[in-house]
């Protein structure tokens, strides 16, 4: 049985399925209106599930009597877990070898909703997977295995997205193996060592000031390229750090300085390369140059 929702849950079912394991069925969300039309559109993993022909559950609530009947009668060993949603007791507990969970971090750092922003937004020079046995409480349950990735400098969350999804493959079919054969020992966590990554906000999105400006190019990237860091009408795309250092000012500005645009404001420059005004497209730094009327604009 394979739970999940988006994009990133997608290679590790198809790699469960090219390398013959028996995925008995798919749970995923309901489907959803989108755009303008609120037509509705289904998740990512539900479109690959159909493609792979597996039959495919859409429970509004997974405690409902018939879902988990449902569950039951398809009898399977094990219940793999990407990017779904919290299950109670009832489902992970219900088969035979468990159910695991792949997350984005190296557990126990970064448990939560959003590890893999808060990777770039901490400006961790190195992250990876974990793969876990589902407990009572969120990403807390013992370790099965675990893959690490070094992060580039110059990446946003959605390099190192890409860079994660192929990786989670892999560790997934190894934990899958591992449980069949009996070839995996579990580790608790230490818990003295555990960081969080909450759930992003329109609070926790903003761009923050306090920050110096390499924490502030992380904060950036680290919310590039959804849900983007806002501040006053814009939301800002890509940054970098600079070496043509403005004045601090303690209104922060927009301000061209040849084909660069920097961001000045109290602790210092950034120089930003993708900016997105609000009800426009998001635009490289010189497009946004080019419109502008002024050489400087207070946010």
């Amino acid at each position: 049985m394979y739970m999940g929702t988006p994009l990133f849950a997608v290679p590790p079912l198809e790699a469960l399925v090219e390398n013959g394991f028996d995925v008995r069925a798919v749970v995923t969300v309901a489907d959803k209106p989108s755009g303008r039309g609120r037509k509705l559109q289904s998740s990512a993993v539900k479109l690959k599930a159909e493609q792979l022909g597996l039959p495919v559950l859409q429970p509004t609530s997974l405690k409902d009597v018939d879902f988990l009947e449902e569950l039951k009668a398809l009898n399977a060993d094990l219940f793999v877990v990407v990017a779904f949603r919290m299950l109670p007791q009832v489902v992970w507990s219900m088969p035979r070898l468990g159910t695991f969970n792949l997350h984005g971090s190296l557990l126990p750092e970064l448990r939560g909703a959003a590890p893999i922003h808060w990777a770039i937004i901490n400006g961790m020079a190195e992250t990876g997977l974990t793969t876990f046995l589902l407990d009572e409480q969120i990403d807390t349950g013992s370790i099965l295995l675990q893959e690490s990735i070094t992060i580039d400098p110059s990446w946003t969350t959605g390099d190192l997205h890409d860079a994660l999804m192929p990786l989670g493959a892999t560790l997934v079919i190894k934990t899958v193996e591992g449980l069949e054969n009996g070839m995996i020992t579990s580790v608790p966590q230490n818990n003295t060592l555990a960081s969080h990554a909450p759930k992003l906000t329109k609070e926790n999105t903003a761009l923050d000031f306090t920050k110096n400006p390499r924490e502030l190019v992380n904060q950036i990237k680290g919310l590039s390229p959804f849900p983007g860091a806002h501040f006053n009408g814009y939301k800002f795309m890509n940054a970098a750090p600079t070496l043509e250092l403005e004045k601090g000012t303690s209104t922060p500005k927009l301000t061209a300085v040849g084909k660069k645009l920097l961001l000045n404001y109290a602790n210092g420059s950034v120089e930003i390369l993708e900016i997105k005004p609000d009800g426009k497209r998001s635009m490289r730094a010189i497009d946004f140059i080019n419109g502008m009327k002024t050489p400087d604009i207070q946010l």
